[in-house]
């Protein structure tokens, strides 16, 4: 899937998920940089990622991500 497309797709994910219309997500952003992105926020977005892409995460896959840049490479190489 187109980079770019992945991109502004996940953004709108991250903006219903924490209801926020202006965020802003980068490839270096963590948990640490959004504010409300706690363990349930974190189960609800990975869940809204799926959904959206079509895709489902394996467990290891869940284990390694550390960042939304490791979420688009994920999703760039899964998603359909």
């Amino acid at each position: 899937m187109n980079q770019v497309k992945v991109d502004d797709r996940l953004k709108e994910v991250f903006r219903a998920v924490f209801e926020d219309e202006e965020l802003q997500v980068a490839g270096s952003t963590t948990a640490a940089d959004v504010e409300g992105w706690d363990s349930v926020a974190h189960i609800n977005l990975i869940f809204a990622i799926e959904e959206e892409f079509g895709i489902q995460f394996s467990s290891r896959e869940l284990e390694e991500i550390r960042n939304v840049g490791d979420l688009q490479a994920i999703i760039s190489q899964r998603a359909p």
